[in-house]
């Protein structure tokens, strides 16, 4: 084991040249420096993140839901039949005419009914209006309140304004209160993500979720432990920064208010384009390869670090062009209206995009 850990905390990798675990260890009265023990802070922080919601979510969410008429009824079930279910589990979920004329004269049922029952036991599984909208919601207050705090701490910062503040006395930089936090509610939404994603309404997307919010606590973990927290915090911010609208934009589409509904994704796509496709490269990627390689020199993490975030720009690109061609299509259709998109609580349900996120948006 100690064998192990004296490979995986090798400084050669984590620090640049000439500096070393213990120049860090002892830093003056007052000061504090990064430490992979901090991050343990966030796993009881992400419980009671996830207990908080599920509270939310009951008597806030769900009184606002029906104060919109949206209520939490379940739609129209199928009636029990073992046989039926059977297949329903095992076989199909939607089968074809051979296995809807063998069921027909098995069960000695018009082939309608038998496609019916089955429409109805899918449509069972699918959640309600009302919990989607619940759902919808916390993740707007947790987006609109992070992002929130994010411009309020950031504004104060010399790095906010100039990049290569990031660099400066690097890695011997003070971590501050406001940016211990900012980091670990952050680390802590995203576990609390993972914890959450086994209750929440499965996606077709669930691995592809689960791996993303994954490589997302990495991130935010590795960029923390290396005391790049500071670049860190900007590429947080850029992302949290279009979040909140696209969640705004759920709500407004589960409440049937269609034009504030389109309005408010047309702002998040721009809003998007601009954050993912300018400010991020020229903002961040930026300071990270560039200033940084001046002011600090490269390192074997340093290399790591932006080869992540260069995959991350180019996860930028891909989905950008998804969400143009779904607005193209929708426009073609005469639609700016994007409804089908909104109706799960991932854009990805029905049509493949970004999934809300974190650093690897």
């Amino acid at each position: 084991m100690a064998a192990f850990s004296a490979w995986f905390w090798n400084e050669r990798f984590w620090l640049p040249h000439n500096v070393t675990w213990a120049d860090l260890a002892d830093p003056a009265p007052g000061v504090e420096y990064p430490k992979a023990g901090h991050l343990l802070t966030a796993l009881p922080l992400a419980l009671g993140i996830f207990a908080v919601r599920i509270l939310f979510e009951r008597f806030i969410a769900s009184a606002c839901a029906r104060s919109l008429h949206i209520q939490p009824g379940a739609g129209r079930r199928a009636q029990p039949n073992a046989v039926l279910e059977k297949v329903f589990i095992s076989i199909t979920k939607n089968p074809d005419s051979r296995h809807l004329d063998g069921l027909s004269k098995q069960l000695d049922w018009e082939v309608r009914k038998v496609q019916r029952w089955f429409r109805h036991r899918r449509n069972q599984d699918k959640p309600s209006t009302h919990t989607k909208f619940c759902e919808s919601m916390w993740r707007f207050t947790f987006y609109l309140g992070i992002f929130t705090y994010g411009v309020q701490f950031l504004w104060q910062t010399p790095w906010m304004w100039d990049t290569r503040h990031c660099w400066y006395g690097y890695p011997y930089q003070v971590m501050t209160r406001g940016l211990y936090v900012y980091y670990v509610t952050e680390l802590a939404f995203y576990w609390s993500l993972m914890f959450s994603q086994f209750r929440d309404i499965k996606r077709k997307d669930f691995l592809i979720m689960f791996v993303h919010h994954l490589a997302t606590v990495g991130l935010i973990s590795f960029s923390y432990v290396n005391n790049m927290a500071r670049v860190g915090s900007l590429v947080l911010f850029v992302h949290d920064t279009s979040d909140f609208l696209l969640e705004a934009a759920k709500l407004a589409n589960y409440a049937k208010s269609q034009r504030l509904c389109d309005f408010l994704f047309i702002l998040f796509g721009v809003v998007f384009f601009i954050t993912r496709l300018v400010i991020y490269p020229y903002w961040v990627l930026n300071s990270t390869m560039f200033e940084s390689w001046t002011i600090v020199g490269p390192f074997p993490s340093w290399w790591l670090f932006n080869f992540l975030l260069l995959v991350l720009q180019v996860l930028h690109i891909f989905w950008s062009y998804l969400i143009a061609r779904i607005a193209i299509k929708a426009m073609l259709r005469g639609k700016v209206a994007l409804w089908v998109l909104l109706s799960g609580a991932s854009l990805s349900d029905e049509d493949c995009s970004p999934a809300p996120c974190e650093w690897t948006k």
